[in-house]
Formats: structure tokens, sequence, C-alpha cells
């Protein structure tokens, strides 16, 4: 095919549908935020109970993230990414109905079921549709665009929605959006010629990679709350720690593994997952101490604090259509690293947070500077993390880069709040007023965000530098014949 199949209509429209799901996933993770206030008014959660309606979907989303990404190369990426679609519209509705605060994140938790299975193979199929010279660049660009947009578009749509309509539509939005998706997929994606079987499936290794996600990503997110010292949180991060050793054990001698450890044979590939890993935990924080700020300490209404964020959804804009052309002339490991740089000084310029502080001369720059570089770094980091990786595992690379950033926002989120946390009590301790206190421990949070930005740069010079999409394909030829080897 000489043609760009990307310049038809068709791959248009699938990059569209396959960069929507992404969208509506990474949405999901941010837009109920700024509607906490008024669901815990709603439904009478208690104030423990509460980080369990953001923290539910990030903790099935991360846990089932390989269990997704494999399933979507044995059983087909169409039928998974089908099946995650329908259960993320059935969760989203009966979550935008409950009435109860458990049936609330009952529904999370399922929601981010239904994410794991989408997402890997959304983006698995967006890795074997577009094969053609630039087309694959183009798309990985739009990819990351959309993952680096999302964050701040839920912020701001969370926003809108809960002043407008009421916090329910932070749910009620998504079934209407599953529809649209579920009726292009069916029609644009031929059903893959694979029988739906579990035979092919490392039932004990699923298993414990799923527990030991699971059990860590619960562990980091409770860590603040129970302390890093406690008996529990040990006994829960070492739980996980064995179960995820034992699974790798697991895959080194079954015969149908479901991690090829083969895959890490392919240079820069792990690299690139822990970039995303440090970098994620950096920005996913930012945002998170951000809205703290603008709502608790400026006074924000949830539509303010949503708007306040445009000039991030504008500046990624920019970063992100710049990015792919970067790319083809330097390589994905320049960009990477540059990216990072200039995003890290963006969130150090964000960090010098103050009581009265003004969103024009407080938060503006800083916030364009840091878009600006997160453009650069998703959409470089997305390309640099599936070069090489051969058609038959890209529903597992894919899961992998996905799972780094779910486990990289808990971890983010974790330790960056107990830096926070243990500021404020200091400042009390030392007879600093209470929004003094505040404010300067959500600066020392958003200044270890800045030094994790800055860690990603440095990891990433270890990532394989990849100028074009054309010579991704050859490399995923050897790396394919390696991997059978």
């Amino acid at each position: 095919m000489s043609a760009s199949f990307l310049s038809t209509g068709r791959g248009k429209l699938i990059l569209l549908l396959l960069c929507g799901v992404a969208f509506l996933d990474l949405v999901d993770a941010s837009i109920v935020n700024v509607a906490l206030p008024s669901i815990r008014k709603d439904l009478d959660f208690s104030t423990q109970g509460l980080q369990w309606v953001p923290s539910g979907y990030l903790l099935t989303y991360g846990g089932f993230m390989l269990l997704g990404g494999r399933a979507a190369d044995l059983f087909g990426r169409r039928r998974i990414l089908l099946t995650g679609t329908t259960v993320f519209a059935v969760a989203s509705l009966a979550g935008g109905f409950a009435n109860t605060a458990g049936l609330l994140v009952a529904a999370r938790l399922v929601q981010g079921i239904g994410a794991a299975l989408m997402m890997p193979a959304a983006l698995s199929l967006l890795t074997t549709t577009f094969k053609e010279g630039s087309d694959r660049t183009k798309a990985f660009g739009a990819w990351g665009a959309v993952a680096g947009l999302a964050s701040a578009v839920g912020v701001l749509a969370g926003g809108l929605l809960t002043d407008g309509p009421g916090w329910r539509w932070v749910m009620f939005v998504n079934p209407p959006v599953c529809l649209l998706i579920l009726v292009a997929a069916y029609r644009m994606f031929e059903p893959e010629d694979k029988k739906v079987s579990i035979k092919g499936l490392d039932l004990f290794g699923a298993f414990l990679v799923t527990s030991g996600m699971l059990l860590l990503v619960f562990a980091l997110v409770k860590a603040p709350d129970q302390g890093w010292g406690s008996a529990r949180t040990v006994l829960e991060l070492s739980g996980a720690g064995v179960l995820l050793v034992v699974f790798l054990l697991n895959e080194r001698v079954t015969r149908q593994p479901l991690l090829p450890l083969s895959i890490f044979r392919i240079r820069g590939l792990a690299a690139a997952d822990f970039t995303q890993l440090v970098s994620v935990a950096g920005f996913i924080s930012m945002f998170f101490f951000l809205t703290l700020y603008m709502q608790g300490v400026l006074g924000y209404s949830p539509i303010r604090t949503g708007l306040a964020y445009l000039p991030i959804t504008v500046g990624v804009g920019i970063g992100a259509s710049i990015a792919p052309k970067l790319v083809a002339k330097v390589g994905t490991r320049p960009v990477v690293v540059v990216g990072s740089v200039i995003a890290s000084s963006g969130i150090f310029l964000l960090s010098r947070l103050k009581v009265d502080g003004s969103f024009t001369t407080g938060l503006l720059p800083g916030m364009v500077v840091m878009a600006f570089g997160l453009g650069f770094v998703f959409v470089a980091i997305t390309t640099a993390a599936n070069a090489g990786v051969p058609h038959h595992q890209a529903g597992l690379a894919a899961a992998l880069l996905n799972a780094s950033q779910q486990v990289g926002g808990a971890l983010g989120l974790a330790v960056f709040s107990a830096v926070s946390t243990a500021r404020v009590n200091h400042q009390l301790a030392h007879g600093v007023s209470q929004p003094a206190a505040f404010t300067s421990g959500l600066s020392r949070a958003l200044f270890a965000c800045a030094v994790a930005v800055m860690c990603g740069a440095v990891i990433a010079l270890r990532t394989r530098n990849v100028h074009s999409e054309a010579e991704a394909e050859g490399l995923a030829e050897v790396e394919g014949l390696v991997a059978v080897g």
C-alpha cells in the first residue's frame, strides 16, 4: 500500500475513534475530582470513604490493565474493545443513578475494569492499523495529545457539569459516548478469526499479576492515611511484591505466559515504560494539588477551577502538534528529554504558591510552560514505547505502557500527598496559620512533582531513539524474530 491510509476518510475516522476511547478512559480519572464536595454532601460520604470515588477507578484500571492487554492479543482486539466499552457504559449509568456511597464506589470499580479492557485494545488497534511511513507517527502524535489533554479537560468538564446539571452528569455523560464508540468500532473493524477460549490464557499468571497489581495500587492509595511505616502498609506492599515476584517466576516456566518476558528484550521498552511511570507520577499529582490550591486557598468555584485549566489544554495542543515533526527530525529520545525539562520547569514555577496569589501572575506562566512540555512528552514516549514491538504483542506493549501510567499516578499521589501533609504539620507545629501551612504543603508537593518529571528526563536517556515509524516497523520485524528465538 503506497498511499497514506491516514489521509483517507476511513483512516481519519478510525484515528478519531481510537483517540476517543483514550480520551474517555483518561478523562474519567480526573472528571470526578471537582465534583467530590457535591458527591460527599449528596451521598453522605465519610472523609475517608470519599477518596474511593477517584481511587476505586484507579485501582481496577491499573490492576486489570495487563490482563486486558493480553486478552486483546489472544481473543481479538475488536472483541475486547467492544466488551470493555459495554462494561464501562453500564457502570457509568449505575454510578449516575447511585443513591448510596457504596453503590457509587462499586460503579467506579467496575468502570475501571471496563477501561482496563478498552485502553490496551484501542492502542494496539492503533499500532496495527497505521503502518505506513509517517502515518503511525501522526497517529501516535494525536494519541499523545489526547493523553496530555485528558487530565486538564477532565477537570474543566467536571467543573462545568457540577455547577450546571449536577455531579451525576460526570457519570451520565459517558453512556452516549460509549454508544457511539460501540457502533463505530463494530462497523470499522473486521471481526478477528479468534476463538473465545481460556485455553490460551495463563490463568494462574492472570490471578497473580491482577492480585499483585490490585494490592500494590491499594497500598499506595491507602499509605498516606495509614502511614508509610505502619504494619498494615508494610504488609500490603510486601504482599504485592511477593505476588508480582511469583508471577514473574511463573512466567519463566509456563508454556503460554500472560507476560512473555521476551518482550523486555526489545531495547528501550522498559526504559520508556519507566519514564512514563515516573513522569506521570509528577503530572497527575500536579493537577490534584493545583485543584486543591484553587478551591481550598483561592476560593475558586468548580466552574472557575475548570476554566482555569483552559490554558493547559491550549498549550498541550500546541506542543503535541509540534512534537511529531521534531520526532521525525531528531528522534523520540531528545523530544522526551527536552519536553520533560520544559515541563519540570513549568511545574517548578507553579510550586511558588502564595496564600494571596493570583491566576495571571501566579499560575498562568507555569501552566503554559508545563503544558508545552507535556505535549512533547506524551507524544514521543508513546512512540518510543511501541517502537520495535511485534504486532502479535501490540496489546501487551500497550498494557505495559498504560499500567505504568496508572501505577505512576497512584504512586505520585501517595508519595507527594505524604510530602504535603508532613510539611503542613511541620508548619502548624511552628505556629503558622492554617491557610499559610496548607499553601506551603501544596508548594512542597508541587516541587516534588517537578523533581519527578526531571527524573523522567534522566530515565528517558535510556529509551530507544526512533525517528520514524518506518524505522519502527523494521525494528518490529527484527525484534519479532528475537522474541521467537
